[in-house]
């Protein structure tokens, strides 16, 4: 019944005792979701005009945003050094339609995805070859710091790439729907030979289309490089655009920016363990809080409801209670034993101590006695 009341009911409490929190939480996931949007936009123009998933999007925005970063460091003012890097990529989508594509017209979709992943590799190993592979800070000045709207924080970068994505989104649909290329465009999608046969010049389309994902691809890479820096990490990003390509479809541009909102809510959690990570952990993690909840740590003494404040910058974790409350649940705090002699939990702890002690290996013992955490 806990279980069932702290899923549909307290929520929803919380919600209304702390509706600005939950607004301001609501609005900063869906501006992070505007930036797996932007990744999965140039996805999506790929699969619209050949049909094929382009495992390179993801090169293609750390190479594009190296590029910029590489030019300003090498003395270009932002603006030529911009000029220049919307050259290289539609040179860049030139070369690979040349090189690449034309040579593969009307084979099966997974030689052209194949064709893709070696594309990725190749413009990993080339951008860092040409730019190096140190991480490189990316700053063209846009304003970072939060901005208040009746007592609701609202981060600026993140409205500078809502706005962004929102005016690709326009210029796109337009594009797809209202102009000559992009009604090409959707023909080559549905069949190379059938486009080529009325006249339509495949390889000058798919010029165009890798051209466009490619700019996409350098707006996504500002953004991102601007927020994590420009590095090898950045092609890591495309995988997380894998699940807004899922909800949105593959083929929808206003799918792409519908679907990073609903992934970007997801990112808006922030995890706080004494040492037991996940794979599947999202959003902001903080680990080794010691002493462990399991023998009366700070997390023990947390119940449902109370407020955590994280400071990143300064490094400080707060909850808003005082130090009367605190001692109070420490005198009442009780450890949870369970004499397990096995199951996961219990090999584990055989081999690993706590995080307080740098949950290092022990040799341990099957007559042990394990407390373990309320999980």
């Amino acid at each position: 019944m806990e279980f069932l009341t702290a899923i549909f009911v307290s929520p929803f409490v919380e919600i209304y005792e702390y509706p600005l929190f939950f607004i301001e939480v609501v609005l900063g996931g869906l501006l992070a979701g505007v930036m797996y949007s932007l990744v999965a936009l140039g996805f999506v123009l790929i699969f619209k005009a050949s049909g094929v998933f382009n495992f390179a999007q993801g090169a293609m925005v750390l190479f594009s945003a190296l590029t910029l970063v590489g030019l300003i460091e090498h003395g270009f003012p932002i603006w030529l050094a911009l000029i220049s890097t919307i050259i290289v990529m539609i040179v860049l989508a030139m070369a690979i339609e040349k090189v690449v594509l034309r040579k593969l017209v009307n084979q099966e979709p997974i030689i052209l995805f194949m064709a893709t992943i070696g594309l990725s590799y190749f413009l990993d190993g080339f951008g860092q070859t040409l730019w190096g592979s140190d991480v490189k800070v990316l700053d063209l000045g846009i304003p970072s710091a939060p901005i208040e709207f009746s007592g609701i924080l609202v981060n600026q970068f993140d409205l500078v790439a809502a706005a962004s994505a929102g005016t690709l989104v326009a210029v796109l649909a337009i594009f797809f729907h209202k102009t000559r290329i992009g009604r090409a465009l959707r023909a080559v999608a549905d069949d190379h030979q059938a486009a080529l046969s009325v006249g339509i010049p495949l390889k000058t389309i798919w010029a165009i289309v890798w051209a466009v994902a490619g700019l996409v691809g350098l707006v996504a890479g500002i953004m991102w490089g601007t927020k994590l820096g420009v590095q090898f990490t950045l092609t890591l990003v495309a995988l997380k655009a894998l699940p807004v390509l899922i909800l949105g479809g593959f083929t929808s541009i206003p799918g792409a920016i519908i679907g990073g909102l609903i992934i970007g809510m997801g990112e808006k959690v922030a995890l706080i363990t004494d040492g037991r990570f996940s794979g599947a952990t999202r959003g902001f993690c903080i680990g080794h809080v010691g002493p462990e909840a399991a023998v009366g740590g700070p997390i023990g003494l947390l119940k449902n409801g109370d407020v955590i404040t994280i400071d990143a910058v300064n490094g400080t974790i707060d909850v808003e209670l005082s130090n009367e409350e605190l001692e109070a649940r420490k005198k009442e705090w009780q450890p949870r034993e369970n004499d397990h002699q096995s199951g996961a939990l219990w090999r584990y702890a055989q081999t690993v101590g706590n995080a307080l002690n740098g949950a290092v290996s022990h040799p341990g013992g099957k007559s042990e006695k394990q407390i373990y955490a309320d999980i």
